[in-house]
């Protein structure tokens, strides 16, 4: 099956690693162009190295009000055109609801959410019909995580914002999607396993109520992602996908 991929231009935040790598990487794989960022130069150009000839690193903080402009003007000029963003961030501090101090919450707002809604916004100025708007989310837009209350708290917002966000721009053509992974196997998954004090046991706990008993790959949620920032998922828009392995048992 041809995505329409090729030649497409998309700027991947938080792409130095995890499940923004792993979607840069089926993006260029598939023929598109990618912008990556991290807070790291360093990393974020080693990245785009890895990536070849279709991608360049640029160091950007989602929380830098200025890092819009400097991610869509740096696809334009390198690569001629903008056809879309995947708006992906580390995830905030875990700690239970007492937990969590006003600056974690600061902090977290200002990268999580804040930072999140400035590039939509920015994207939505540049984009025209047939763009499209992707942010990674969580599971805990439908149901919330234990140890997780910032995500808990962040993440359903930022659905609600992107689910206005596509009825606004859906009469100019342009899509907005959610990808909400559950227990994908990355660095961040292995480190929230490993605060139960028995990492094994929590994977083994977390495998046994997942219908497909295994964690996801982060290919497997790549795959996903550039299938649905693709032409080939033109009529998709204002949807949260889960990508979960059926964690998620309501309709």
């Amino acid at each position: 099956m041809d995505l329409g991929l090729k030649d497409r231009v998309y700027v991947v935040t938080g792409a130095t690693r995890g499940l923004g790598y792993a979607s840069a990487r089926e993006l260029t794989a598939d023929g598109a162009k990618v912008v990556v960022t991290g807070r790291d130069a360093a990393r974020a150009a080693e990245a785009a190295a890895s990536l070849g000839p279709n991608a360049v690193g640029v160091a950007a903080d989602n929380a830098d009000p200025t890092a819009a402009a400097t991610l869509i003007a740096t696809a334009k000029e390198r690569f001629g055109r903008f056809d879309g963003i995947l708006i992906s961030v580390g995830g905030p501090t875990p700690g239970a609801a007492a937990d969590n101090t006003d600056e974690q919450w600061a902090t977290a707002f200002e990268s999580v959410f804040l930072g999140a809604v400035r590039l939509a916004r920015a994207a939505a100025g540049e984009l025209g019909e047939g763009g499209v708007i992707g942010f990674v989310l969580s599971g805990s837009v439908h149901e919330p995580i234990p140890g997780l209350t910032i995500s808990n708290g962040l993440r359903p917002g930022l659905a609600g914002f992107a689910k206005s966000l596509s009825v606004d721009l859906g009469p100019r053509g342009i899509r907005v999607v959610g990808l909400l992974p559950a227990r994908i196997d990355t660095d961040r998954v292995r480190e929230l396993d490993a605060l139960s004090g028995d990492a094994g046991a929590a994977r083994a706990a977390n495998e046994s109520r997942i219908p497909l008993r295994r964690y996801g790959t982060p290919e497997e949620f790549g795959r996903t992602a550039a299938f649905v920032l693709s032409p080939a998922a033109s009529y998709l828009t204002g949807l949260m996908l889960p990508v979960d392995g059926g964690f998620r048992h309501g309709f």
